[in-house]
């Protein structure tokens, strides 16, 4: 899986696209790993861009959630901006959005989470 990255307002945003489910979710695991090595405090937070992407299921929201556990292990800000409206409404239902910070926009994410 590829995963474009840029930063904006000390905020390395990374694109995600696509479906994310219990076939994707093994690869989306594999590259998010070095992404989160660099999740700590005082280093860029990691925003991920969810504005491609159409689907999540639960293994998905599996991934997320270890990774959000990682990066509050190391002190680091991980969030989410951009859902699109079904998978706002799977985040909704499963009360993820308490879980993981959602924003509706990366401008907005950066704002807050953003150097």
């Amino acid at each position: 899986m590829n995963l474009p990255t840029r930063e904006q307002a000390g905020v390395l945003i990374v694109s995600v696209s696509g479906r994310i489910d219990h076939i994707a979710s093994e690869e989306f695991t594999r590259a998010l790993e070095p992404l989160l090595t660099g999740c700590v405090k005082g280093k860029a937070s990691l925003l991920l861009d969810f504005s491609a992407v159409d689907y999540i299921s639960s293994a998905g929201l599996r991934v997320l959630m270890m990774a959000s556990r990682r990066a509050k292990a190391q002190q680091g800000t991980f969030a989410i901006a951009a859902l699109q409206p079904l998978v706002q409404e799977v985040f909704a239902i499963s009360r993820f959005n308490l879980i993981v910070p959602c924003y509706a926009s990366v401008d907005a994410a950066c704002k807050v989470v953003g150097a």
